[in-house]
């Protein structure tokens, strides 16, 4: 165990420090440590507790700011974290290994190097076989072919073109975005009013209305990680877009799910009435995307002053790549990480394939890391009023990793075991196997392992109306 008397672990404390907490607060988080959780070249396990701790630390805070009473020490296992940043992986439905990577989606060769593309969804699938001048039903082969003979570069600048997802692979201290103008957390107070104080509860987001409008892993994962401590949260999707079934599976745990049409009159006016009642709005699409429906953040909080606005995007809020579509393992691409975690499988794989992260660990510690500056902006909200404004990016969070975090000599530790962290629930969707939470809680300050107060149902099914 890290003790609270430590010297506090230097991650936690930089990611403490761009979330805006209290130095003097670092003292309360307390690590658990296992042997082989997270095994990478890269400090991922360093980045994944360290998230996990400080929003551990800041739904602690908020939930004594709310009692009136002193913030109480919590204490993060490193295998449940190691657990929860898999989450996909140990998600199953029925009995069902979710298909997690579709057949397009990978590393290929190009003329001068490697590239990654993201072919998960139908209409990303389609446009990267367009842009490449392919048929719809092509295959990996096919696509492997069109690939071999073209610059990396090139094949990255015509499927982006074509509106699809494709990136040439950085090598290691190269990278397609400027990392180091990259902000971990980017956070604002816009407006003045009277403190909003909420009332003593069970849980530290007991009440607090969150609006998710979000996709994937980062962002849910952020939402889901809000339900779990008492939110009410509603995740709002357009009926037109496709999502995966499986990922709002992994990630819908303890939220509500409504389809929305944004742009007719009766969707604008049914999200108004939302953001009326809503205490917090978190998006995750790209810089911009969003502005046409009234949810540009300086107009958004002009008409609801109090709110709570994070988003999230790939890229950077600036820059050239900053609207562009990007998917965690497409930030690892660019940013030159998976080059680098080839160079630690080069005995085994000679011809120097790109590397992975051993999680989507972009996407888990972004989102939480997210929740926790949302908690952080209802503890403020308490104290000053006035409403938040705060913008996350993977590739932020991917410049941390690379820059900004330094392995840490731990004890081993005992071996590292998932089964204590996986549990099963009934659902609408089937019987489920899931990855519990790696939230950590001060003891007594719940009766037994805290979990979500509601399996994840189908998407889109719910009347768009808080409870």
């Amino acid at each position: 165990m890290t003790r609270s008397d430590a010297a506090p672990d230097p991650a936690t404390a930089h990611a403490w420090t761009a979330l805006g907490g209290d130095p003097a607060l670092l003292g309360n988080v307390a690590y658990r440590a296992v042997s082989g959780g997270l095994p990478a070249r890269l400090p991922v396990a360093e980045l994944a507790r360290a998230t996990v701790g400080v929003c551990s630390l800041a739904a602690a805070e908020l939930g004594a700011r709310r009692s009136g009473g002193a913030v109480p020490e919590v204490r993060v296992d490193e295998g449940a974290v190691a657990t929860a940043f898999v989450s996909e992986r140990h998600l199953r439905i029925d009995g069902r290994r979710p298909t997690n990577f579709a057949p397009l989606s990978g590393f290929w060769r190009a003329a001068d190097g490697w590239v990654r593309t993201h072919a998960n969804y139908p209409h990303h699938r389609a446009r990267l076989l367009a842009a490449l001048g392919l048929s719809g039903d092509s295959g990996p082969d096919e696509l492997a072919a069109a690939l071999a003979g073209r610059p990396a570069r090139a094949i990255q600048e015509t499927v982006y073109a074509g509106g699809g997802l494709a990136v040439a692979v950085a090598e290691p201290g190269e990278s397609e975005i400027p990392l180091g103008e990259l902000p971990l957390v980017e956070s604002r107070w816009i407006g003045e009013g009277a403190p909003r104080p909420l009332p003593e509860a069970a849980l530290p987001a007991s009440g607090v209305r969150v609006l998710d409008l979000t996709r994937v892993i980062a962002g849910p994962v952020a939402t889901r990680t809000l339900a779990l401590l008492g939110a009410d949260v509603l995740r709002v999707d357009s009926p037109g877009l496709p999502e995966d079934p499986d990922a709002h599976a992994d990630t819908g745990f303890g939220k509500r799910s409504a389809a929305l049409d944004l742009g007719a009159p009766e969707g604008g006016r049914t999200l108004e009435a939302l953001l009326a009642d809503a205490d917090v709005v978190v998006t995750g699409y790209r810089p911009g995307a969003l502005d046409r429906f009234g949810l540009a953040p300086d107009a958004l909080l002009e008409r609801h002053p109090g709110l709570i606005v994070a988003q999230l995007c790939a890229w950077g809020w600036s820059g050239p790549w900053a609207g562009r579509r990007g998917f965690d393992s497409l930030v690892q691409a660019a940013t030159g990480i998976a080059a680098i975690e080839a160079k630690a499988e080069a005995d085994a794989d000679a011809d120097g394939h790109p590397g992975v992260l051993p999680a989507q660990a972009l996407d888990h510690g972004t989102g939480y890391l997210l929740a926790a500056g949302v908690l952080r902006g209802l503890t403020g909200r308490q104290e000053v009023g006035g409403g938040r404004h705060l913008r996350l990016s993977l590739a932020g969070t991917a410049s941390w990793l690379l820059r900004g975090i330094a392995p840490v000599p731990r004890g081993g530790g005992p071996a590292y075991d998932p089964a204590p962290w996986l549990a099963e629930t009934v659902s609408g969707l089937g019987t489920l196997r899931y990855a519990c939470s790696p939230i950590a809680f001060p003891d007594g300050f719940v009766d037994g392992p805290l979990d979500w107060a509601r399996p994840p149902g189908r998407l889109g099914v719910d009347a768009p109306r808080w409870l």
